[in-house]
């Protein structure tokens, strides 16, 4: 995929990738193929990110995750990267990440420590903190995770749900509980595709094709500093009541 480094992803970067396996259209290999396109894009010193979202599975009801077994919700992708040999996730129980190279360690470690689920010791924080990008490959900006970072800085009145005590199974086996304060949008739609228009005067969105999809690649840092910008203005920007 060869396309990927015209769109601007950086060799030796960090990339958080939402994706789409059947808006790439047929990929022979599947999402192995995927997947080391993006570890070539990215060469030897990157670090591939992807989400591993299980807020459909470990719910207020049910708040039980581990980090080896619990499948994530979020694509075809996202859940063979879980499983592939090599990969390490995040300790959260509803919005933990996927991570393989040299800084993975660094991405994914502590965030059982966070009280939310994109807090500052989460994988979304600190892609803002090294300069990392954001991929959409054949999804909209809507699927952006980041933006619930974004959302917990300026602590908007429709984001939070009552603290749930989640039993999380580390890694290791070792069992703990964590209190957390998950999202709750069940009163509001998302329209995170908003930010697009900010980032486009600042050069910190690009667009492009990468085989049958239409992708985007955002900036960390831009994305961050002018989405909170927005929500400083207007807490409801990003969100339309229903």
């Amino acid at each position: 995929m060869q396309e990927l480094a015209a769109l601007g992803v950086r060799p030796g970067g960090a990339l958080m990738v939402h994706s789409s396996l059947s808006s790439l259209g047929r990929v022979e290999g599947g999402p192995e193929t995927v997947i080391q396109g993006l570890l070539t894009a990215l060469e030897s010193g990157g670090t591939l990110l992807l989400p591993a979202l299980s807020y459909e599975i470990v719910t207020p009801e049910a708040p039980v995750f581990d980090c080896l077994r619990t499948r994530s919700n979020v694509g075809a992708i996202p859940e063979y990267f879980r499983t592939r040999p090599g990969t390490r996730r995040s300790e959260h129980p509803t919005h933990s990440a996927c991570a393989v190279g040299p800084g993975a360690e660094d991405f994914l470690t502590g965030h059982e420590l966070d009280d939310t689920p994109c807090g500052p010791h989460s994988p979304w924080r600190k892609l803002r903190d090294r300069a990392g990008q954001v991929l959409f490959l054949g999804c909209g900006l809507e699927a952006n995770t980041s933006m619930h970072g974004v959302e917990e800085l300026a602590e908007p009145p429709y984001l939070y749900g009552p603290p749930v005590a989640y039993t999380i199974t580390r890694a290791s086996g070792e069992s703990i509980i964590r209190s957390c304060r998950p999202h709750g949008f069940a009163a509001v739609e998302q329209r995170y595709d908003r930010v697009g228009a900010m980032l486009e005067p600042v050069g910190a969105i690009r667009r492009g094709r990468v085989l049958a999809a239409d992708c985007l690649l955002l900036e960390a840092g831009p994305l961050w500093d002018h989405a909170a910008s927005a929500l400083q203005r207007d807490p409801w920007f990003f969100v339309d009541r229903k």
